[in-house]
């Protein structure tokens, strides 16, 4: 393995920049930094990301998963996260390669890949797991496309069947699989999900959106806290937190972004901004439009076919603040 670690940071590195970089292949990005980060919060999108060379944390809720080139790190749902970076230098970069996951190719790929154990309740959307030399594999041939653009039309879309193929072989196949049922848990989860996404400035009822995940309340709250670590209140705060960060930077004030994503006092958005952003509204705002913060995020993957638009950045070719890697 530690001959496919070598050679997949050495495409890896020539193909990006030192920053999050969107590469020729649909979906894949590469990030590489020269020094740890601090706490970065975001919106991690479903995604399988892969550490190169490094070691990177992310905090979903109460947990801490912190992942290397002996692991990866998968999500299935969008979640509200925060990653930092903390192993890193000029001599030995972090490096990193990501995917965003595809539904449509996940779903043409799971019915012809049996369940070779007995199937898990569906529990939490996202996961650390060991890398295996099969996977290192299918990750080489897919970047070694990148000395090669003209195979890529054909060649990738196989080569990532491949991949998701060996995630559905290990441990980690009921988080991928819960991307694709229409009846499973995960499924109601997104439901709600999406609900929250498209009205975050609204109040949330928590036993509307249960009726709407087709739920008791009580089983909603406790499902979509395991799917995702977090309250469905928490995830609508999270929500609404990063939109409001997206209206600071377009110069409107503390006030009238709290009010806009449906705060009712602008103290305890203040508050709570801080909380998560670590600087007051004012502060925050004048940093990144100076870009002192608008360097790539920390998830995993970028969003690709184009660079992903840094934190607190427009909305229109990303879901609020999905992260990079």
């Amino acid at each position: 393995m530690d001959q496919q670690l070598r050679r997949l940071r050495e495409l890896a590195e020539r193909h990006a920049d030192r920053r999050a970089t969107e590469t020729a292949i649909p979906r894949v990005s590469i990030n590489v930094a020269l020094e740890p980060t601090s706490i970065r919060p975001g919106l991690y999108p479903p995604m399988l990301c892969m550490v190169l060379q490094g070691a990177k944390e992310v905090m979903i809720g109460g947990q801490r998963l912190r992942y290397d080139p002996a692991s990866y790190f998968i999500a299935g749902l969008d979640l509200p996260a925060s990653g930092r970076i903390v192993e890193a230098g000029p001599t030995r970069p972090y490096v990193s390669v990501s995917l965003h996951l595809n539904r449509e190719s996940l779903t043409a790929l799971v019915p012809d890949v049996p369940l070779h154990t007995r199937a898990k309740a569906e529990g939490a959307g996202f996961a650390v797991s060991p890398v295996t030399p099969q996977m290192l594999g299918s990750w080489l041939r897919l970047l070694d496309l990148l000395d090669a653009p003209q195979d890529i039309p054909v060649l990738a879309p196989m080569i990532e069947r491949e991949i998701l193929y060996r995630v559905l072989q290990g441990p980690q196949t009921e988080v991928l699989r819960g991307i694709v049922r229409a009846d499973g848990r995960h499924a109601q989860i997104r439901l709600a999900i999406a609900w929250i996404r498209a009205h975050y400035n609204e109040p949330l009822r928590v036993g509307e959106l249960a009726e709407l995940a087709g739920m008791s309340a009580a089983s909603f709250h406790r499902h979509f806290k395991a799917a995702t670590a977090v309250s469905p209140l928490q995830y609508q705060k999270s929500i609404r937190l990063q939109e409001a960060r997206k209206l600071l930077i377009g110069d409107l004030d503390a006030s009238s972004a709290a009010y806009a994503v449906g705060y009712e006092s602008p103290s305890q958005f203040s508050r709570e901004y801080a909380r998560l952003f670590g600087a007051s509204p004012a502060r925050d705002a004048v940093c990144l439009r100076r870009s002192c913060a608008l360097e790539a995020p920390l998830a995993e993957p970028s969003i690709n076919g184009q660079r992903r638009p840094p934190a607190g950045a427009s909305q229109s070719t990303r879901p609020a603040n999905a992260k990079a890697v």
